[in-house]
């Protein structure tokens, strides 16, 4: 019998309460598929939304079911047809929206969505990178961040808000953005300048028409306040998704909403990214997987936006 590992797991959807750490049987990886033992795994936003139940209609209704998509470790096993790893790589990846799973001792995940883990790069840091880093990048590549053009961040200092600064600013763009006044040092200590509050309608009239890239990662940005950034012929860009924002997106050149979405090709370029010191992530605390839950809790209960990422540790 194989010894039995760690996992976070719900068998409803619910708040915190529903969460627990429970000793399961290992998966097996399927063809195409690898099994890590998980170094450390990185909270993102989604991983709350989908235990509350608000993306039901995509994680299904199947349970238990584990929690937790960013992650970093070393390959243990690999399933039939893998060629690119081998057991002992050092890698980091995400796992699929439905299969999650990533805060356990061990985690599947398709060989498409696990790269090489750059030697340079902590478990930690290597465990932020997947979602916030995949979806600035994606987000700049659709918005064809070029040398020398200027892009506005709302959320500057959240993890997909920061990464995408690091990104254009090592491709040679200046950034803006807005965050909360109190951190507005903060901002300026990344590099962003100028640097407003998230209420800014008067700012807006006096950046009207300077930006070729608008990222919204918050959302809420108005989109005629998002037009008035705007130079002629520049682009926004939405992450988080709603039925009427596709209908936008798709009848507009200048707006697209981009959901990042994992592959091989972008993970190396965000790795590769991280090993050269571009990808910087603010890790707020570090809790072994033992304290995972409480730390959970009180993330849910009394979150800041833009104070770091909540990373669980599973090796030393």
């Amino acid at each position: 019998m194989e010894d039995l590992m760690r996992r976070i797991q719900y068998h409803r959807y619910g708040g915190p309460e529903v969460l627990r750490l429970e000793e399961v049987q290992p998966a097996r990886p399927g063809p195409g598929e690898v099994l890590v033992r998980v170094g450390a795994a990185g909270v993102n936003p989604m991983d709350i939304g989908i235990h509350l139940g608000r993306v039901k209609s995509l994680t299904g209704r199947k349970f238990p079911r584990g929690l937790g998509h960013d992650f970093s470790g070393v390959v243990e096993a690999a399933g039939d047809g893998v060629t690119r790893l081998r057991p002992g790589d050092e890698v980091l990846g995400v796992t699929s929206l439905k299969a999650a799973g990533a805060f356990a001792d061990m985690v599947v995940a398709k060989e498409t969505d696990v790269v090489h883990k750059p030697a340079n790069v902590s478990w930690e840091h290597a465990a932020t990178l997947g979602i916030a880093g995949g979806t600035a990048y994606q987000g700049l590549k659709r918005a064809k961040l070029r040398s020398g053009q200027a892009v506005f961040v709302t959320g500057v200092l959240g993890a997909v808000g920061r990464s995408v600064a690091q990104i254009a600013m090592a491709a040679g763009a200046t950034v803006s953005g807005s965050c909360r006044e109190s951190a507005w040092q903060d901002a300026y200590d990344l590099g962003v300048s100028p640097v407003v509050g998230f209420d800014f309608d008067f700012d807006a009239q006096e950046l009207r028409g300077r930006f070729d890239i608008v990222f919204d990662t918050s959302g809420k940005l108005p989109i005629a306040t998002s037009r008035t950034l705007l130079k002629s012929g520049g682009r926004i860009i939405d992450i988080v998704p709603a039925p009427a924002k596709f209908v936008r997106s798709a009848l507009s050149r200048s707006y697209q909403v981009v959901m990042g979405k994992s592959n091989q090709q972008d993970t190396e370029e965000i790795a590769r990214l991280a090993g050269e010191g571009v990808l910087r992530p603010l890790i707020s605390q570090t809790v072994p997987l033992d304290e995972a839950i409480p730390a959970l809790t009180e993330l849910e209960r009394n979150r800041k936006p833009g104070t770091g990422k909540l990373v669980f540790t599973m090796m030393s």
